[in-house]
Order: C-alpha cells, then structure tokens, then sequence
C-alpha cells in the first residue's frame, strides 16, 4: 500500500542534511509572510477566536506570549502564513505545501523538544509527501487544486515522525488526514473573496488531531492512494528521498495568485523596456492557460482576498504603483480610481499554444497598447520557479521588507531572521522559538 511504503521512508529517515539549506530558505521565507499576515483580518480572527477554539496549551502562537494545544497554534500560524497569498508553492502539486508543514512541524517540535536536525528533517519530510501526493494526481482533471485537498498528507507524516512514532501509525495519521481533508466545496463557482480560501488552516489542524487519532488507536483507509485512476504510484513513490522536493518549490514576490505572475512580469517588463507610463495603456490584452481564466478575476474586487485572485487587478496595480505594490496587496488600492480603470482594459484570452503548459508551467504573454506603440512580452518560467530563481538575498530582502510591515518591535524580526541562519545540527531551537514570541 502507498501510504504504508511513505510512512516506511519517513520511519527509516533519521536525518536529511542534503535537504537543510532548502528547508532553512522556506522557514525564512514563511516566517516573513506569516510576519505581515498575523496583521490582516482573517490573522486577527484566528488569533482572537484562539482561546475559544482550542484552549491553552503548550505550543507557542508566533508573534504573541499566548501557548494554544498544538493544533490551535499550528492553526491560528498557518493563518498567518496563508493569508497574504506570499507562501511558497510548488509547480508539480499545484499548491502551497510551506504554510501547513512549517506551522505544525514547529509547533510540534516545540513541543517534543526535538533538535534542529529533526526540525529540519522533518520539514523536508513534510514538503516531501505532501508534495508527491499533489503531484500524482491528474491535475488537469481536478474540479480544483486547492492545497487543503493534501497538504495534510506531509503534516501528519511531519508530525508523527517528529512523534517518534512506529511506521504503522505514520501510516495511519495519513490515512486519517487524507480521509478528512477539507471539502472545498465552494471553490470553482464562488466570487466572493473571503478567508477561508484554500483551506490550509483546517487541513493543518486536522492533519494533526489525525496524529492524536492514531497515536490512541484510530485506524484511516490504508489504501486511500492506491488507485491507479486516480494517483500516479511512480510519481508517490519512485526516487524517494534521491532529490528532496523542498528544493525544488517557487518562492512569491507578488501576494496574489501565482497563476498572474508571469503576466505581472511581462507587463512590467514592457513597461520597463519602453519607459511607458500607466496613464498612456489604452489596453492590456492577455494570453494565458486556460486554467487561469476559472479565477474570478473581478476587475473591481472589494476584498484583499477578491484581489488575490484576479489577474486584471494585479497587473494594473503593479503597473500603476509598481512591484513593491503587491508586497504585500495593500486594502487601499482596492478603491484606487486609477488602478480600476486600468484593470478594466484588461481582456483575457485562454492561449492554443499554451493549452499543454500548466501545472508544469503558468505561462503568459502580454501586449500593452498604448498612444504610442503596441508592445508584446511573453514570460514561460515567472520569477522565483527554481529555473528563474529567486536568491537567499532575494529572501532576505523579502524577510526585511515584510519585516517592517509586522508589529514587531525593532530588532525583534533581525533576532529571527539570525536565528534560522544559525540552524545547523548543534544549533540551540529554544533560541529561535524564544525568537518567535513577543507581544502583537
């Protein structure tokens, strides 16, 4: 059985060292995006419900002195994490496997006191089933990709190994998670933005109770990923731990949907390239994959979360105001007469040429007509995919940008930041979670 033969790999790993400058780059990363999340409306919901949800406990609630039972915390950070859409991805899986993994794997590891080589490892075993399970899928015939669907999957492996507990449970936290995972019910046809999203949260917090379940004796359906119409077995298990997936995910520099970022790119490129100024587009035709065109994509959204998932608004807001506009989206440029005009002239078309590109690749092609010229740009591979990567300074800076964002005092986000580079196998944990907690 699938589930059985992962959670044998995740049981017979005891370190990943060739996976630790990867993991190490997405804690950074996730930590810096959880930073300016904890700040946004859904972050302070999860926090304030907090104590009503789930009680006091024994893992910290990042950013805060509050200590929640491991999967509130692992809850209310995974909020943080996934509410700016900043998080990294994965082109394979089609998702976001960062903002469940890092959360529960810390909250877990904070609890059974383990060591930054577990941490570490961890997390990359996490990424790993997480990912795989994603990436087997026929994803093209998916009503939906949304990560809550599977990231559970690497949460509960995470978290029971983490645990120290024997293969057959591993297996059967999997089990468990993957059987509940969240519905989704109501992506594909809603137009409403709202917070819930792709319901990582949940899927994290389950994936944990998941863990709890079978450590007392919960059995899950074992063969929940062996059918063959359904999972690709080479693509669940062949090359286990050969080339870790941490390495291979996307990292955002833009909070909105990665399937707009190639278009972002593009159309800031021509306007680079032709020292155009927004006022003069009399109108942005866009090419892009089919997939891309079943966002909502409202040219006028009325929430942050709307404004994630619309290509047009993105584009014209980066043209508008520039990159550092959408790092992360701000709530005021939702009423920015400018950018909604300029969102408006944007027309979207599904490419022939691009019909086969997608999860593999989210490519775009952009002409902007202005009073002076027409202009194309395609972009195949946007900015941080492995192949167009961006830097450990590139993060860093990112790290630091949204650092000043957060309501963390000076010199409380650097503490962080030095406290993930020090992570090597003799590295102190109690330094970096110490880090993590200090008053909102």
């Amino acid at each position: 059985m699938i589930v059985t033969e992962l959670a044998e790999f995740c049981h017979a790993t005891t370190t990943a060292p060739d996976a630790f400058n990867a993991a190490r780059k997405a804690l950074l990363d996730l930590i810096g995006v959880a930073a300016a999340g904890a700040s946004t409306p859904a972050g302070s919901a999860s926090r304030n419900a907090a104590r009503e949800l789930w009680g006091e406990g024994p893992a910290g609630l990042w950013f805060s002195k509050r200590r929640l039972p491991t999967a509130g915390a692992a809850f209310v950070n995974a909020t943080y994490a996934a509410a700016l859409d900043l998080d990294d991805g994965h082109r394979g899986a089609a998702g976001h496997p960062g903002a469940a993994i890092i959360p529960a794997v810390l909250s877990v590891g904070e609890t059974v006191a383990c060591n930054a080589d577990q941490l570490l490892t961890a997390i990359a075993l996490g990424y790993e089933v997480a990912i795989r399970v994603a990436a087997s899928r026929n994803i093209g015939g998916l009503r939906t990709t949304d990560s809550g669907l599977w990231c559970g999957y690497g949460v509960a492996a995470a978290a029971a190994w983490l645990q120290g507990l024997p293969a057959s449970l591993i297996a059967h936290a999997m089990a468990i998670a993957g059987q509940t995972s969240t519905s989704q019910s109501a992506t594909g046809w809603t137009r409403f933005g709202h917070t819930v999203k792709e319901g990582i949260p949940w899927a994290t917090a389950n994936a944990l109770k998941a863990v709890a379940l079978a450590a007392h004796g919960h059995r899950g359906p074992l063969d929940i990923l062996d059918e063959p119409a359904q999972y690709d077995h080479l693509k669940l298990t062949g090359q286990l731990g050969r080339d870790w997936t941490v390495g291979q995910v996307y990292f955002k520099r833009y909070s909105c949907c990665r399937w707009a970022h190639a278009a972002i790119d593009a159309a800031l490129e021509i306007k680079r390239t032709h020292s155009l100024a927004s006022e003069n587009i009399e109108a942005i035709t866009l090419e892009t994959f089919e997939r891309a065109l079943t966002l909502p994509n409202e040219c006028e959204p009325e929430t942050n979360e709307a404004a994630q998932y619309s290509i047009p608004f993105c584009i014209a807001l980066a043209l508008v105001h520039g990159p550092v506009s959408l790092l992360p989206l701000d709530d005021r440029h939702l009423v920015d007469g400018q950018v909604l005009a300029l969102s408006r002239k944007v027309r979207l078309t599904a490419a022939e040429d691009y019909s086969r590109s997608f999860p593999e690749s989210t490519p775009s092609r952009v002409t902007l007509t202005t009073s002076v010229g027409q202009y194309t740009q395609e972009v195949i591979t946007p900015l941080g995919e492995p192949a167009n990567p961006l830097l450990l300074a590139d993060l860093e800076a990112k790290f630091d940008h949204l650092s000043h964002l957060s309501p963390a005092r000076p010199g409380q986000m650097q503490t962080i930041k030095q406290a993930i580079a020090a992570l090597d196998a003799s590295a102190d944990l109690r330094e970096l979670f110490a880090a993590l907690e200090f008053a909102l």
